[in-house]
């Protein structure tokens, strides 16, 4: 099995193209759901943003009061830092544990949407490729003060607290341009899945994992057999 990372900016388009690629049958995480589960009340990623922000980001009900935080993180680079290293490290292990099921369960490829991942993601060293989403500046912007309702100033405070899809798109190994109709953005996403489909990349790592399973479980079977022996002997 082999990974594929799935980014973009904010309101470029990202979630859309995960839709689709989700339509095709592919296994997809998304960081951002995962992001609200490490948060929930209690949880270890919850109690340091709790200690570090204080009560007042707290709902009546416990939850996180997403709103403020997202005033306080994203008007202040320092906070955004602090909380991305509570909840990163978090995220990525439950991303992680959840692979390692997909892989048991025998899937090719497994795609990650990490809205952040070039902003300090991990898990980018362990992808085999990457796509962008993108799309012109004017059409990211007005996506997204229609999207949140937000002020023009609020939705660049937004863009700009993100790394530019221009420059993310250098990085990229497949770029998804956004810009137009809903069945473009679609084509080029099953051209992709098509391509996806064809890389025997995966067939390596399950016979490296046989390979390592069938070592480790005959190594496991000697150390049963010769305990058995010294049991013998000693009666």
């Amino acid at each position: 099995m082999f990974l594929i990372g799935l980014t973009g900016g904010i309101a470029s388009g990202k979630s859309t193209v995960a839709n689709f690629f989700r339509e095709l049958g592919c296994p997809i995480l998304d960081a951002d759901v995962i992001a609200r589960e490490v948060v929930e009340p209690n949880k270890p990623a919850w109690k340091k943003i709790v200690k570090h922000f204080g009560n007042e980001i707290l709902l009546e009900n416990g939850q996180l009061n997403r709103p403020m935080l997202g005033q306080i993180v994203f008007s202040n680079p320092a906070q955004r830092k602090v909380l991305n290293s509570i909840t990163h490290p978090e995220i990525q292990k439950s991303m992680m544990w959840q692979i390692f099921l997909y892989f048991i369960k025998g899937h090719q490829f497994v795609i990650l949407d990490i809205p952040l991942l070039y902003e300090g993601s991990k898990l980018k060293k362990v992808l085999k490729e990457v796509i962008v989403v993108s799309c012109d500046e004017e059409t990211q912007l007005n996506r997204l003060m229609q999207r949140n309702d937000f002020s023009e100033e609020e939705a660049m405070n937004r863009i700009q607290s993100q790394m530019p899809l221009t420059q993310k798109c250098q990085l990229a190994n497949h770029i998804i341009d956004n810009t137009g109709t809903v069945e473009q953005t679609q084509e080029q996403v099953s051209t992709l899945y098509r391509q996806f489909r064809n890389y025997h990349t995966h067939w390596v790592f399950r016979l490296v994992f046989l390979f390592a399973f069938a070592t480790f479980s005959g190594t496991f079977l000697l150390i049963i057999r010769f305990i058995n022996k010294l049991r013998q002997w000693r009666q």
